[in-house]
């Protein structure tokens, strides 16, 4: 988890309460029982699979991305990129180390123009 962020469940919560969306209704669209559904909000129990993880983020209309950092998680689709480049990728990151979050869009852009052209 992403420290000094809302733990996953505690986050999952309020943004579904929010949204007015009952415990029982959010887990029959993810699969899952309230009762569990409950204990992860709770943090009882550790966040879902990924694909409830995704799913979840769809529903309450956040960034997956985001939600899957506060499960303590990357995305599948990032995890196979990293696998392919792990040196290069490693390099990379650490070269963000001190930047802000302008800062990162701004290189993440730049590496998107290059990619394009």
């Amino acid at each position: 988890m992403v420290s000094g962020r809302e733990k996953f469940g505690a986050f999952v919560r309020r943004e579904r309460e929010g949204k007015e969306i009952g415990l029982r209704e959010m887990a029959k669209k993810i699969g899952v029982s309230p009762t569990y559904l409950s204990k992860v909000e709770r943090d009882e129990f550790p966040p879902p699979a990924e694909d409830k993880v995704k799913a979840i983020a769809k529903i309450i209309g956040c960034d997956t991305d985001d939600l899957l950092a506060r499960a303590g998680r990357v995305s599948t689709d990032i995890s196979d990129i990293i696998k392919r480049h792990p040196v290069e990728l490693a390099a990379l990151l650490r070269t963000t180390k001190g930047l802000t979050a302008d800062d990162i869009t701004r290189l993440a852009r730049r590496a998107q123009k290059a990619k394009d052209e």
